[in-house]
């Protein structure tokens, strides 16, 4: 069955502060209409060869793209790809280094912030280019393009939490409440989302630690949660995503044709 996906990236969130800081989605949890996994994400822990692993499924070692200064369109296939190919509709609210890897590059504002494009993999766009745009508009940029455009695939990727750790460390007020105002943010638009027939994942990139960075191995920097909400999941408790299962596991719930691997045990079986 096709379905319409919404994607999340939280950028920065760590698990542990996910897990306890994030009552809205949690209610949904307890409600037993939502899961939440742990993911490891990839090494390196840095943002721009993560969005590359989410979105092609593909390890940065094996994509090329291994640091956060890479800045080229990616070599990869991407859900966006998969997507247009498929003759779906694809929109993004994302940071600059989205467009960049999947629509042009270098990222040019006066071009690219708003894009509107049928030819390219990203058809309808709203980016940024400053860590602290606030999340609150970002959200409502990414409802502008769904209200608009009706998307089947959407990337959601607010910034203000990695940007709060990056200031202020994992074990800070800055950066819990940060997660905090995401969750609340995210209780605007959650309802709408399901009641327009979106799958919704909600993850992040990497983590955070004390010393106000990323990029190695402490469970902090590389656990980082997977909320799922939709008719189309099984909820199952026991399952084990993996960060390069995400891009086939979207695809799948597209119903489009593609290549990577997957978490079948996320779905709920075909009847």
């Amino acid at each position: 069955m096709k379905h319409k996906v919404i994607l999340v990236v939280l950028d920065g969130l760590n698990y542990t502060v996910a897990n306890h800081a994030m009552g809205h989605l949690q209610a949904y949890v307890g409600a037993g209409r939502a899961a939440l996994y742990t993911l490891t994400c990839e090494l390196p822990a840095l943002s721009r060869p993560l969005y590359e692993c989410i979105l092609t499924g593909v390890t940065p070692i094996e994509s090329g793209i291994v640091h956060n200064h890479i800045s080229r369109l990616s070599h990869q296939r991407s859900v966006f790809h998969y997507a247009r190919e498929a003759g779906l509709s694809t929109a993004a609210a994302a940071y600059h280094w989205i467009s960049e890897l999947y629509n042009r590059s270098p990222f040019i504002a006066a071009r690219d912030r708003h894009t509107q494009d049928s030819d390219l993999p990203i058809q309808y766009g709203h980016f940024y280019w400053s860590d602290h745009y606030p999340d609150s508009h970002l959200f409502a940029d990414a409802e502008h393009l769904r209200v608009n455009h009706t998307p089947d695939f959407l990337l959601v990727h607010p910034m203000n939490i990695d940007d709060a750790g990056h200031k202020h460390g994992l074990d800070s007020a800055q950066y819990r409440n940060s997660a905090r105002s995401a969750d609340i943010i995210l209780a605007d638009y959650l309802q709408g989302w399901l009641l327009a027939g979106y799958q919704v994942l909600i993850t992040a990139d990497h983590g955070m630690n004390n010393d106000r960075s990323h990029n190695g191995l402490l469970p902090e920097e590389r656990e980082v949660p997977l909320f799922v909400l939709g008719d189309a999941f099984s909820l199952n408790p026991d399952v084990m995503p993996k960060q390069t299962e995400l891009c086939g596991t979207v695809c799948e719930l597209l119903g489009i044709a593609h290549d990577k691997p997957l978490c079948r045990d996320l779905l709920r079986p075909a009847p």
